[in-house]
């Protein structure tokens, strides 16, 4: 009897069991990696693939490419061109696959965290684990901490009507909109210019609220502009409300929406896949990477090669004309960023301060390949004010354009090509938020760190006015928690 519950090691399985197993799991890149590693099950032949692979994991990271969304959504010529890219490796396919989406969305960390930073003009708001902290200026509630906060000097918890499990986050300068893993968005901050989705304008909204008008519409992005919010639904249509001052709501006209309402037009065009929102306008990927832009036109950040507003979505011509698949994009206050498929970067819009990466601050009115980088895997782009960041598959982080109080990282007061964070080489960074003066990154370990301007506290660092270095940020519960515990033992 005790033969039946002999205990067996993985070995002992079949190999097309240990196969499903591999190709079904949450398994990263490096999972991948360890395991062929490890043992000669995962690294050798067992007649189950072709042999243009290298071995079972190889074969289980292609399986696992082919699944992804992203990689679903390229056409067999782009896909080839990733497959050259990273060396015909197809474990190394992956990670850029997951990388991109993780660098985007949610982090996770090697302790088994999940996390997300974005940073508005004066604070930050932090994911971890399904809840939200917030820190710096709260101004008209946008900390969603209440009418008595005025300012929060660490990363404190939010707390929602009720047990919210939060998978996203955006934050502009007077509100902040958050997505709930049920689909249900929540906003707070100045409502004044129905930013926040609800039609009471009267007072700002100091504590997260649900978007009633959105009810039965799951989404899974959003992102906040000036006095305008994006939202982004499952099922890949847009919806916006707020001022539409420029036309930056898409409905082809001027006319501010008190609640989100669908854009008709871009439902023609195919699924949106990431949307992204500058002070008056937005950017919008779709699933065959195509982007579409609108609202307003000023500093060339539509990328359409003119200043002219645009009151619906028109596709950007110069990526559709060369046949570039774009996976992401950015919005900055005066110019935007694009990463395509093959990792490579694109910028338009204002060139001062050397934001644009091209060595000059000369304005370029239609995306423009960002040449110096073209060594380099990129996984993630981040534009604001006259400053740019670009993340690669390394964890490196590179910078360019102007210090702003530190928060370019590094100590020139221009930087007119990209500049990798030698300050940052000692840490693989998985995620980088950048706002008016300070930015903040999320390691693959877990961890915060921040630097430039914290005059307002935004960096979550109580004691400091600012820092040109790096500094680690801690979430004000878990000290608490640390706190306790020591006391305890």
């Amino acid at each position: 009897m005790a033969d039946r519950f002999r205990s067996a090691s993985i070995e002992d399985l079949p190999s097309h069991l240990i196969f499903e197993i591999l190709i079904r799991g949450r398994l990263s890149a490096v999972d991948l990696v360890c395991l062929e590693l490890s043992s000669k099950l995962f690294g050798g032949s067992h007649g189950l693939y072709p042999h243009k692979f290298r071995s079972l994991v190889d074969f289980a990271a292609f399986q696992l490419c082919a699944s992804h969304s992203i990689y679903a959504g390229m056409s067999w010529k782009v896909q080839k061109e990733l497959f050259d890219r990273c060396n015909e490796n197809w474990k190394r396919v992956l990670r850029f696959l997951q990388s991109v989406e993780h660098s985007s969305d949610m982090v996770e960390t090697s302790a088994g965290n999940q996390m997300q930073i974005t940073t508005g003009r004066y604070h930050t708001l932090l994911i971890s684990n399904s809840s939200v902290y917030s820190c710096g200026s709260s101004l008209c509630g946008v900390l969603g901490h209440g009418p008595e906060t005025t300012q929060c000097g660490a990363l404190t918890r939010i707390n929602f009507p009720y047990a919210a499990n939060v998978v996203q986050v955006s934050a502009t300068q007077n509100h902040a909109a958050f997505i709930l893993q049920s689909g249900e968005v929540f906003t707070c901050g100045d409502n004044s210019s129905y930013c926040c989705g609800h039609r009471d304008t009267s007072r700002p909204i100091f504590r997260p609220r649900r978007v009633e008008a959105l009810k039965g519409v799951p989404c899974k992005q959003v992102a906040a502009g000036l006095n305008f919010t994006v939202f982004l639904t499952r099922q890949g249509h847009v919806y916006t409300c707020g001022s539409n001052t420029h036309g930056q709501l898409g409905h082809g006209d001027t006319v501010d929406r008190p609640t989100p309402r669908s854009i008709a037009s871009i439902e023609e065009v195919g699924s949106v896949v990431q949307i992204a929102a500058g002070p008056s306008y937005v950017l919008a990927v779709t699933g065959n990477g195509e982007v579409y832009s609108f609202g307003s036109g000023s500093n060339f950040c539509l990328g359409h090669g003119e200043q002219h507003n645009e009151f619906q979505p028109r596709v950007v011509q110069t990526f559709k004309r060369k046949g570039i698949h774009v996976v992401r994009v950015s919005a900055g206050d005066e110019h935007a960023v694009a990463l395509d498929s093959s990792g490579f970067v694109y910028t338009w819009g204002k060139g001062y301060c050397g934001a644009l990466g091209h060595g000059d601050e000369i304005d370029k009115t239609i995306p423009e390949l960002l040449s110096s980088l073209k060594s380099q895997l990129a996984i993630q782009v981040c534009a604001r004010k006259r400053k740019t960041f670009v993340l690669v598959d390394n964890g490196s982080v590179y910078g360019f354009g102007w210090m702003g109080f530190g928060s370019l990282g590094l100590t020139y007061d221009k930087v007119m090509k990209p500049r990798i964070l030698d300050s940052l080489r000692g840490h693989h960074v998985s995620q980088i938020s950048t706002g008016l003066y300070h930015t903040v990154v999320v390691t693959q370990q877990g961890r915060i760190f921040g630097f430039g301007d914290n005059e307002r506290a935004q960096l979550g660092l109580d004691k400091l006015r600012g820092c040109l270095q790096p500094t680690e940020i801690f979430i004000q519960q878990m000290e608490d928690e640390a706190d306790l515990v020591s006391q305890s033992a």
